[in-house]
């Protein structure tokens, strides 16, 4: 499909409109978009409800109310041929541990109309992947890395990736993300990832969601929150003397306040004397999520 014509369908891989889901005392209700061509990144803290919103748009659960709509239809009436634009890291799925890579190919060139087996198997050789070992004497980063690289497989339009660098040492996480760089480079391309791992996020996301306790809590692009963003740390006498209108969130400390601002140049320019440091998503996370 040509990208004129995923234009006419529609500016967003996919789009979230007000999905409920509900488990026991945990209640999942959010809304989001992931648009054609832009990285879109998901975070928050364990049980937040990110794999959650991750298996609704996948369709793997059923939702209680909303919808949920993937290249411009509803997830429901997607067809094989969709879905096989999809290439998918879930954070508790794996392959059969007794089966080598080998015994994988033919199943996923069966599985995908555009698997390469060439560029699989350079990226699995690449990426120190032995071809002939069965996967459960794999490490847990070495499963990992085939995982997304089975992700990577098939030329996807849209990759739905769910804390695919953990288990990673530094090394093979910058080489993943660089594969997941050169994959976005193609501008018809998308990519909703989530990671614990801030510094993947701030080097790969357009923009990111925060997600707690079920619901979308912020939406910002990435470049606003690193540049524009701040934490004042200031004393009880500062606090009291600052213009509190472009604060966001404000927590009692022992020295008196650590306060979060998305308006960090404001506060510069206007109290040099207050500490401020300079915004980060684990920042970002641990003050609008305060638990």
């Amino acid at each position: 499909m040509s990208v004129s014509n995923w234009e006419r369908q529609g500016d967003n891989m996919i789009k979230l409109n007000h999905v409920v889901k509900q488990y026991g005392n945990f209640c999942l209700e959010c809304s989001m978009e992931v648009p054609v061509g832009q990285v879109t990144g998901l975070i928050g803290r364990n049980g937040a409800g990110k794999s959650t919103a991750f298996k609704a748009i996948l369709g793997l659960i059923h939702t209680d109310g909303g919808t949920i709509e993937v290249f411009g239809k509803n997830v429901a009436k997607l067809t094989q041929e969709d879905k096989e634009q999809i290439g998918v890291v879930l954070s508790d799925s794996g392959f059969c541990s007794y089966l080598t890579i080998k015994d994988f190919l033919p199943v996923l060139d069966t599985m995908y109309a555009g698997f390469s087996r060439e560029k699989f198997v350079a990226d699995c050789e690449r990426m120190g992947l032995p071809l002939k070992k069965k996967i459960k004497e794999f490490s847990t980063g070495m499963k990992r890395k085939l995982q997304i690289l089975a992700a990577l497989s098939h030329n996807a339009r849209l990759l739905i990736l769910d804390e695919p660098t953990a288990g990673l040492d530094v090394v093979a996480r910058d080489e993943l993300l660089g594969l997941l760089r050169e994959y976005a480079e193609n501008g018809d391309r998308s990519i909703m990832i989530s990671s614990h791992i801030s510094s993947d996020l701030e080097g790969i996301c357009d923009d990111v969601y925060l997600i707690d306790n079920g619901r979308i809590v912020l939406h910002e692009d990435t470049d606003v929150l690193l540049n524009e963003y701040g934490l004042l740390k200031v004393t009880k006498e500062q606090f009291d003397g600052l213009d509190q209108t472009h604060l966001l969130q404000i927590k009692e400390e022992n020295f008196g306040y650590s306060c979060l601002t998305n308006q960090r140049q404001f506060y510069q320019d206007n109290y040099p004397s207050v500490v401020i440091e300079k915004g980060s998503i684990d920042e970002v996370i641990t003050m609008v999520t305060k638990h």
